[in-house]
């Protein structure tokens, strides 16, 4: 047994001996987000929602940092016992790169601009318990083109043996969600959702192949480079609406609803 112990030790001193640094598109799962969608006790069912909301996060080995701004539009139906959103958004922000792990000229930028637009789409399945919506199930989606400096910078360097770069500028994610909507005692203009989401980014891309996209700069697995989660929490007052979305980043949204 105790022979058993050390060869686990050997190979976490071994994993944790390594280090690499990954250039992976700016939006690489931070292109889901949460679209509202009319409650069963709302009195309109169809609405359009107008955002405005800040992204903080990371590469996928945690070596450099990502900050954006993004502009959302959106529109969504419910029915009995499901409900369907669409809309397009916009995203602006900053790479800014860690050089410390790797030595190589071409790396040595201190940040660079990033754009993106695309569309997202969503769907559930709901049934109503009193002043709560429970949907069940759902299917989340979205599609995003990066371009500006830093999409343009992977482009360039897409050879180098040397460099670990992911230069797609096209994502395509699915995924998984379940919520739970409800409003408060006596007024339903008041209303808060907690929402799970779990899904990836479709696409091969050797790095992928090669494990490059889910380890940490030690080594580390990243058990959550494939299927990632993220938990989202919403909340409504009147016409009024914000969200808070956790997972591998840190996206905070103030919007009206019209």
């Amino acid at each position: 047994m105790r022979n058993i112990y050390i060869y686990f030790i050997l190979l976490f001193a071994i994993a944790f001996s390594s280090c690499s640094h990954v250039y992976v598109p700016a939006l690489y799962h931070q292109d889901i987000a949460y679209q509202p969608k009319p409650a069963s006790w709302d009195s309109t069912k169809f609405a359009t929602y107008i955002s405005l909301g800040g992204n903080i996060y990371s590469n996928t080995n945690y070596t450099d940092g990502l900050v954006s701004g993004q502009l959302n539009i959106s529109q969504a139906y419910t029915g009995k016992n499901f409900n369907i959103a669409y809309g397009v958004f916009g995203v602006a922000g900053d790479y800014n790169n860690d050089t410390s792990s790797n030595n190589k000229a071409v790396n040595n930028f201190r940040d660079k601009f990033f754009g993106a637009v695309g569309g997202r789409a969503s769907a559930n399945l709901y049934v109503n318990s009193g002043r709560f919506d429970i949907r069940y199930i759902g299917v989340d989606a979205a599609y995003s083109h990066e371009f500006c400096p830093y999409a343009d910078f992977r482009k360039s360097i897409a050879g180098d043996p040397d460099i670990n770069v992911d230069p797609r500028t096209e994502l395509v994610t699915l995924g998984l969600t379940s919520e739970v909507i409800f409003h408060n005692n006596g007024n339903n203009n008041f209303e808060n959702g907690i929402r799970g989401f779990l899904g990836g980014t479709f696409g091969r891309y050797d790095l992928d192949y090669a494990g490059l996209l889910h380890t940490t700069p030690s080594g580390n697995f990243n058990f959550f480079s494939h299927l990632f989660p993220k938990a989202s929490y919403f909340i409504k007052y009147k016409q009024y609406f914000g969200t808070v979305e956790a997972g591998n980043g840190f996206f905070v949204r103030f919007g009206l609803q019209f």
